[in-house]
C-alpha cells in the first residue's frame, strides 16, 4: 500500500468515526470510497424494465407479447417523436427518486444518469444526431425552495457520459402551476398547458433535442415541452425519463 492509499484510507476512517454515514434505504454503513446518501447495495437493485412499449410515448404494455403504438398516440400524436423510461417507478428506484427530489440530495443525480445510461444506451433512435440535452425546468419559485432543479442534475450526468452540452435555462417554466403529482389524469394537460416558453430560441433551431425528466406519468409535461420546444425552432424533440408511473 502506497503512502497515498494510506492516508485515504486514514482520512476515510476518521470521517466515518467523525461523520457516520448510513445509506437511506437499508441503513448500512456507507464504508466504501465514493458512496453518498445510498450504498453501493441498493443502487445495484435498480434493474431496467424490459418488454414491450409503445414506439413512440415509450408508455410500458402489460399483457401485450411485443410492441405497438397506444390508442392516444394514434389519436393525438405528441410532438416529442419518441420517449423512453428507465425503469417501473416502485421499489428502490422510486425510493431513490423521491430522496433525490423531497429530502433535496441533489448528489443522487450522478448514480440516476448512470443508471439512465446504462439502461438506455441501446436506444439508438434515442441517441442518433442529438445535439443537445434539455432538462424540464421548475418555476423559479419552486426551485429556490428546493434548492436545485431534480432534472437538471440528472441531465448534467447524462451530459457528461454521452459527451453531450447542456442547453440550460434554455427551456423555462413562466407559470408556478401546481405539482403535477397532486392532481388527478384529466386535470394534468390543462395544468401545463402555456406554463412553458423557450428563452433565447436560436439555440435550439434547426436541433434535435433530449427532453430529461425524472418521472412519467399522463405523458403531460413532455407533450406540453416539447410542443414549445418544436414551435420555438427545434427540429426533432425526443425524451428520456427515468422511472415511469
Amino acid at each position: 500500500m502506497t503512502l497515498g492509499t494510506r492516508a485515504a484510507a486514514a482520512a476515510k476512517l476518521v470521517e466515518l468515526l467523525l461523520f457516520p454515514s448510513y445509506c437511506r434505504l437499508c441503513g448500512d454503513l456507507l464504508d466504501e470510497s465514493g458512496e453518498r446518501i445510498v450504498c453501493r447495495a441498493c443502487l445495484g437493485r435498480l434493474a431496467p424494465r424490459r418488454g414491450p412499449v409503445c414506439p413512440c410515448c415509450g408508455r410500458f404494455l402489460e399483457g401485450s407479447a411485443e410492441g405497438h403504438y397506444c390508442r392516444r398516440c394514434l389519436e393525438r400524436p405528441p410532438a416529442f417523436t419518441l420517449h423512453r423510461s428507465c425503469g417501473a417507478y416502485d421499489g428502490a428506484l422510486k425510493d431513490i427518486i423521491r430522496l433525490l427530489k423531497y429530502r433535496r440530495f441533489a448528489v443522487l443525480g450522478r448514480p440516476l444518469a448512470a443508471f439512465a445510461e446504462t439502461c438506455l444506451a441501446p436506444e439508438e433512435g434515442l441517441w442518433q444526431e442529438a445535439a443537445a440535452l434539455v432538462p424540464v425546468p421548475l418555476h423559479r419559485s419552486r426551485e429556490r425552495e428546493r434548492g436545485f432543479n431534480q432534472s437538471r442534475a440528472i441531465a448534467a450526468g447524462l451530459g457528461r457520459s454521452r459527451g453531450l452540452p447542456l442547453l440550460d435555462r434554455c427551456l423555462v417554466k413562466v407559470r408556478n402551476a401546481p405539482p403535477q403529482a397532486s392532481l388527478e389524469a384529466g386535470d394534468r394537460e390543462k395544468n401545463v398547458r402555456d406554463a412553458y416558453a423557450v428563452k433565447g430560441p436560436r439555440r435550439i433551431s434547426g436541433q434535435t433535442i433530449i427532453l430529461v425528466d425524472d418521472v412519467f406519468t399522463t405523458g403531460a409535461t413532455l407533450r406540453e415541452c416539447s410542443r414549445v420546444l418544436v414551435e420555438a425552432g427545434a427540429r426533432e424533440v425526443r425524451a428520456l425519463t427515468i422511472a415511469q408511473a
